[in-house]
């Protein structure tokens, strides 16, 4: 098959520039980028120097020339669980329409990278796919979408997104579908790190055997709200913000330039990492556009109007296909999380007895001895404070 090759780039809703840096890395070579979080803006600016930074979509005439990769990883306020879920026609995950103005007034780009959470799949019995797909193939792209889990490429971090490949030219599938490692196991819960979300207890909790659940962006009020982890020892950490940014692929400090910059609070920091694309799923992306894998159709079978998406599905001209695939496209050495606390902090009395006190209200079932080493872990810290009561 041949190699594609590399060339200049936009970057829309770009964040703290997850898609954008791992995709540079094999070539690809970012002309603009364009993101409206001050925040973000001042990341960018300090880590992409030279590289214009726009800071509407909606204001944005046009891309420049010679384009031929446009990424995006929209907003995703409106399609998550977490968020509003109003669905594809949101003011804020509505943005995506702004991507084809762009991509239709360029005569299309060969390389379009989309990416989101996978609750978009289900959201409005599939109406936020239906949007997307259609629209790209009415500007005559074959389109092409995999859930992919983050653990994947050795990160202990258990994040699930929906990558999606659309082109004019070329095959999406000979990218995200080549490869293929099958999900693995990742250790003993009684021997690794688990992490849980501390701020639930009652319905869920997230748990994750040597990695920590989907890191977040926080509260609407930019109050950090990073997951906790249980160590073999009984003791309950939480991830610092460095952490965090090294569990999405960053270098420590990626995000600094949010505070020295822009002068924004911590807490903004955690938000834009939560918010960020994991740069090693990026990465991928750009190592299998320079070197696509042979795909064979045997995995394919028919979408039917009306069924559910699938976690991994392609079409074009209106047909469109199921791909029977793992979110494991590859199984790159995996690194334990207990290297990725170097910044921890024992979580707080406070927060100990507030997700204590949920899991009495609710019927989960936990690990065994789990909730005994998180009532002494609150003994250790000064026992039940009367706030929390």
């Amino acid at each position: 098959m041949p190699v594609t090759t590399t060339g200049n780039m936009v970057g829309l809703f770009a964040g703290i520039g997850g898609l954008e840096l791992g995709i540079s890395e094999f070539g690809w070579r970012s002309q603009l980028l364009c993101e409206i979080d001050p925040g973000a803006q001042a990341v960018l600016r300090a880590r992409f120097p030279g590289v214009p930074v726009h800071p509407d979509v909606t204001r944005l005439r046009s891309l420049p020339a010679d384009i031929e990769l446009v990424a995006a990883g929209f907003p995703c306020q409106d399609l998550s669980q977490a968020g509003r879920t109003a669905g594809i026609t949101g003011a804020r995950s509505g943005l995506v329409d702004e991507v084809f103005r762009l991509v239709r007034r360029k005569r299309g780009p060969r390389w379009l990278v989309i990416e989101n959470v996978p609750f978009m799949l289900q959201l409005g019995r599939g109406a936020a796919m239906r949007h997307i797909t259609r629209s790209l193939e009415d500007l005559g792209y074959a389109w092409a979408y995999r859930v992919v889990d983050a653990r994947s490429f050795g990160l202990p971090q258990r994040r699930q997104r929906v990558l999606m490949l659309a082109s004019r030219t070329e095959d999406p599938r000979a990218v995200l579908f080549g490869d293929d490692a099958g999900d693995r196991g990742v250790g003993d819960p009684s021997q690794h790190p688990c992490g849980f979300y501390w701020t639930e207890g009652t319905r869920g909790l997230g748990w994750a055997v040597n990695a920590v659940p989907t890191l977040k962006g926080g509260s609407s009020v930019g109050i950090a709200s990073p997951p906790a982890v249980h160590l073999p020892s009984g003791e309950i950490v939480t991830p610092g913000l460095t952490d965090a940014e090294r569990l999405q692929g960053f270098d420590p400090d990626w995000t600094l330039p949010a505070t020295t910059d822009a002068g924004l609070r911590a807490g903004h920091r955690w938000k834009l990492v939560g918010n960020a694309v994991s740069v090693r799923m990026a990465s991928w992306i750009g190592e299998r556009l320079e070197s696509p894998v042979d795909y064979s159709p045997d995995r394919e079978t028919p979408l039917l109007p009306g069924d559910p998406w699938p976690s991994a599905a392609w079409g074009r001209d209106h047909v469109a296909y199921r791909v029977h695939t793992s979110t494991w496209p590859v199984q790159q050495p995996y690194e334990d999380l207990s290297g990725f606390l170097d910044d921890a902090r024992l979580l707080s009395a406070r927060a100990t007895a507030g997700f204590l006190r949920r899991t009495r209200m609710g019927n989960l079932r936990f690990a065994p001895g789990f909730l005994d080493d998180v009532q002494d872990h609150l003994l250790r810290m000064g026992g039940f404070p009367e706030a929390a009561a």
